[in-house]
């Protein structure tokens, strides 16, 4: 099954709030004929788009291949959510990699977040973004969890942005009895995702990267140089970066056997009106500590956008907006009859222990991918971090790829019916809650 083409039509952005209300950018051209370069991208969402920019203003000759539209994929679709740390615990890095690597860890966790909030400023980016995103448990043991969290986080890193909320302080920012309090990080943030993406775009073009749009890559052919091949040319390059994320398709093996595409889904309520403040009391976003994680804030005109549900397999279901009703009512009883005026699905990229997979896959090919839903700040980094190796400051990208790594099991073929029989397992988990 090609992800490329079996939930969305071809060169086109999904019916999403975000595809309603983004900042228009003309299509750019597709590919035609051979071309040379010094570097060729394959993927135009975060990784791509900002390994792109950097690379051009660096001096080289870039050339970007993205089968559909810029910030088509999870891209344009994500909670928009700008995270701190990795997606893995800081506490679990520390006995995953040593003190010393968890701190290095850390701190481009820091850069991540400081590079996309610079490069907004920097490109004039209009993606509205804002501070904060709280982190809410469903118990008082998640509670007590997320608050000694936030403590180590202050106490090892001298972390200062985070302040704990107990359930009242909890209910009193969202008023959902399903919480029992957690924290607000408001050195992380929230944005438009598309709009980003889109700037991002615009600031990759004006740099003088050569961006084709609609152009599938078929092949890369591992050389010196290598050579990316579509349907309708080539391109050969000195370097090359695959920046494919859940899109990966068969590409390549090695990365296939370490990064797993899943679905995720997002609904867009109408206009709450006075109502939203019975969702949230301030402008921030949140998420939850399900394994199946519920995450939500609200839109600039003021509607409810909720992302959650289980799918299984790598088709949409038939009613998204019903797939996503069923969470954001066990969250929001009191919306069970709010009108959804835009639902959507996007596929993104997990690993076994939701840490990025970075890897250099031959001697002048890179690959970043496997954001397990932190990609906005993490994306965005690893193509800095790709831009940077290529020059030859590679410190960065090998602190990431020195994190170990695990396969899924049963390879690329058997890893979808795998990850069913766990997922249905967590998911019931979440139901039962323990």
């Amino acid at each position: 099954m090609n992800l490329l083409y079996s939930n969305d039509r071809k060169a086109e952005y999904p019916a999403s709030w975000y595809a309603a209300t983004a900042s228009p950018v003309d299509r750019f051209p597709s590919l035609s004929g051979d071309v040379k370069a010094d570097v060729c991208i394959v993927g135009g969402g975060y990784t791509g788009l900002s390994a792109a920019l950097h690379l051009a203003e660096a001096g080289f000759d870039v050339v970007l291949l993205e089968a559909h539209r810029v910030g088509f994929g999870a891209s344009g679709r994500n909670g928009g959510q700008l995270g701190s740390a990795q997606r893995m615990d800081q506490e679990d890095l520390e006995r995953l990699v040593g003190e010393d690597d968890a701190a290095k860890l850390w701190d481009l966790a820091e850069d991540a977040k400081d590079l996309v909030k610079s490069l907004i400023a920097k490109h004039q980016i209009d993606c509205d973004l804002k501070p904060g995103v709280a982190v809410l448990g469903l118990s008082q043991g998640e509670q007590q969890e997320l608050h000694d969290h936030a403590a180590h986080l202050s106490d090892r890193y001298g972390y200062d942005q985070m302040e704990v909320l107990d359930e009242g302080a909890g209910r009193a920012l969202c008023p959902s009895p399903s919480y029992r309090g957690g924290y607000l990080d408001m050195g992380a943030a929230h944005l438009h995702p598309l709009n980003f993406a889109l700037g991002l775009a615009q600031a990759a073009d004006k740099a003088g990267v050569r961006i084709c749009e609609s152009t599938e890559v078929l092949g890369v052919e591992e050389a010196t140089p290598a050579v990316v091949k579509s349907a309708h040319g080539k391109v050969t390059a000195d370097h090359v970066i695959l920046a494919c994320n859940g899109y990966l398709g068969d590409l390549n093996r090695k990365v296939a056997t370490k990064v797993m595409p899943i679905n995720n889904f997002i609904a867009a309520t109408e206009p709450l009106g006075a109502d939203a403040a019975r969702v949230l009391t301030k402008d921030v976003a949140v998420a939850d500590t399900k394994f199946v994680v519920n995450y939500f804030r609200l839109s600039a005109d003021g509607r409810l956008l909720f992302g959650g549900g289980e799918s299984y397999g790598y088709r949409f279901p038939g009613d998204i907006a019903a797939t996503v009703r069923k969470p954001m009512t066990e969250i929001f009883p009191h919306l069970s009859d709010v009108k959804i005026d835009y639902a959507w699905g996007g596929t993104l990229a997990i690993t076994m222990r939701r840490m990025p997979y970075l890897a250099r896959i031959a001697p002048n090919i890179l690959s970043a991918s496997g954001y397990s839903g932190h990609g906005v700040g993490t994306a965005t980094h690893a193509g800095q971090l790709m831009a940077l190796a290529i020059q030859g400051q590679a410190e960065g990208f090998n602190t990431m790829a020195r994190v170990p790594a695990l396969p899924f099991p049963g390879g690329p073929a058997l890893r979808s019916p795998l990850l069913v029989l766990a997922m249905t397992w967590f998911a019931l988990r979440d139901r039962l809650g323990f």
